[in-house]
């Protein structure tokens, strides 16, 4: 599969696009001066920032040497509204959800709850893989890297058609593997999510109790929740944005339950600096360990090769550990992660342990890179002295480069062909089938055409006709782009034998069998 907005939308951090900068790999200490001079650069870099990109909101975080020096925010929560955002401001974190689960679950590594290399039918004896051996095999630490054979972003379409968490991770079993078992990095969110729910499970709670119990209410994240609910509530809230034309609007509310581990988390500025500290002082904060440091340090250790070197002369892989980007640079070490929804969230955490020094972004709208050059260029800032590199403009050529649909791509269904083959008579197209993978569809008439029902509601969705037995429809959800198509197979007896919707056709399981 090829990169594309799913791809980036998982948040690997921009690992594949952005070059390392300069500093011996030896990495010293910085000194606080330095520090404090990267900060004193921050606002007027922000300022720019959000002049350039019309964001309308976001916070930042930065912790050095276990103190917080920053937890402030910039803009306002909701365009066109004065309500200004602050340390205290609640965000969606989209991905940097998942280095938050995997503290969650070093936790319960710690306590001996759970191991990393437990299989996961260990504790969640229900759940399957499309192959048997697999299942019985497949681990906590391959489901947190990301080498489980799932393909890239496996089950988020499920979650679009309404799916629950229950459900996609019982349909998985379904999902025919992308790759060998082990044998390459493709980024799942429900993969993720099936790791966390099985350490969840083995402690006796809901995914969401533990998270709080184990993490955010020893570290005193009183505005952090894991739970969609509790984001909806908050006063002090930012509000998503899109792209309408050049103005950013508030127009989607994302709500993650679904995929809470690998996405559903939400908090502040001044609650991630606390976590900050946590990770960067390997499980201990305010000397009380919180996690056991050897379950929390496997989280920061490479377990998979996620972007290969072109030139393994003169280039750097890319590793991803347990929930975190790892990669080794001139500058250091440098674990990281970025979130993202194109309903409206984009955030990103980096963290240099050999240098203590973390800084965290949040912002309230669709990805454009923002969140991830800000967070370079302090760090240049913080070790170089100076922006060694416009990560503006590199992160957002990445982000561009990777933001191409899935689906499409070569046909624009919003323009029949000149002298196009009208379709068969409506009768031919009616009634139900059905796919193991993403279940039930209906074709049911309306009086103007025919109407697509998909999902465990059948959700409806009118067909515009194309070509012959050829439709259009507008799906919706996180992975929505413009209108995909909806092809029928005839049979024999001139009625419709199987309905392909593109979409949901990206790795070729999107094939719906008549049943009535």
């Amino acid at each position: 599969m090829t990169l594309s907005r799913r791809s980036a939308l998982g948040a690997v951090g921009l690992g594949l696009a952005l070059p390392a900068v300069a500093r011996a790999q030896g990495a010293a200490a910085i000194a606080p001066d330095k520090v404090a001079a990267a900060v004193a650069s921050l606002d007027p870099l922000i300022a720019d920032a959000m002049k350039n990109s019309g964001v309308p909101g976001l916070s930042v975080a930065i912790v050095h040497d276990d103190k917080v020096l920053v937890t402030k925010g910039y803009g306002v929560r909701q365009a066109g509204r004065p309500e200004t955002v602050d340390g205290d401001t609640v965000f969606q974190l989209a991905s940097v959800s998942k280095p938050v689960a995997s503290s969650v679950v070093a936790a319960l590594v710690g306590e001996g709850v759970v191991g990393w290399d437990d299989p996961i039918v260990q504790h969640f004896p229900a759940f399957a893989m499309h192959e048997a051996w697999v299942t019985k095999e497949v681990t906590l630490r391959d489901m947190f890297c990301h080498r489980s054979g799932l393909p890239d972003h496996a089950g988020d379409l499920l979650e679009d058609l309404g799916c629950d968490r229950t459900e996609v991770l019982y349909r998985l079993r379904y999902v025919k593997p992308f790759s060998s078992f082990r044998s390459k990095y493709d980024y799942t969110n429900f993969g993720l999510t099936a790791g966390a729910q099985a350490a969840a499970l083995a402690a006796g709670k809901s995914w969401e109790d533990v998270s709080a119990e184990k993490l955010y209410v020893p570290l005193g994240m009183r505005s952090t929740s894991s739970r969609f609910a509790d984001y909806k509530a908050a006063t002090n809230r930012a509000v998503g944005h899109v792209k309408d034309g050049n103005a950013w609007v508030a127009k989607y509310v994302r709500e993650p339950d679904a995929q809470s581990p690998a996405g559903g988390v939400c908090s502040t500025a001044r609650d991630m600096a606390q976590w900050m500290r946590l990770q960067l002082g390997r499980g201990v904060l305010e000397g009380r360990e919180i996690i056991k440091t050897g379950a929390l340090d496997e989280t920061h250790r490479p377990a998979m090769v996620s972007s290969h070197a072109a030139n393994p002369s003169s280039d750097r892989a890319g590793f991803y550990g347990l929930g975190w980007n790892v990669n080794y640079e001139e500058r250091g070490i440098r674990c990281s992660h970025s979130g993202a929804f194109a309903s409206g969230a984009a955030t990103c955490v980096n963290l240099m342990p050999q240098q203590r020094l973390g800084i965290i972004v949040l912002s309230n709208t669709a990805p454009v890179g923002l969140p991830e050059a800000i967070c370079l260029s302090f760090l240049d800032l913080a070790i170089a002295g100076k922006i060694e590199k416009d990560w503006f403009a590199i992160a957002a050529a990445g982000m561009k480069a990777i933001s191409t649909p899935d689906y499409g791509t070569t046909v624009d269904y919003t323009k029949p062909p000149a002298a196009p083959t009208a379709a068969l008579a409506t009768s031919a197209y009616l009634g139900n089938y059905s796919s193991d993978l993403y279940g039930p569809l209906r074709i049911e008439p309306t009086g103007s055409g025919l109407e697509l029902l998909l999902g465990p509601k059948l959700k409806r969705f009118a067909l515009r006709h194309y070509n012959r037995d050829v439709f259009a429809y507008q799906p919706t959800g996180e992975n929505a782009y413009g209108l995909s198509a909806v092809t029928f197979r005839i049979g024999a007896s001139q009625r419709a034998e199987t309905v392909t919707v593109e979409n949901l056709n990206i790795t070729g399981q999107g094939t719906f069998t008549r049943t009535a």
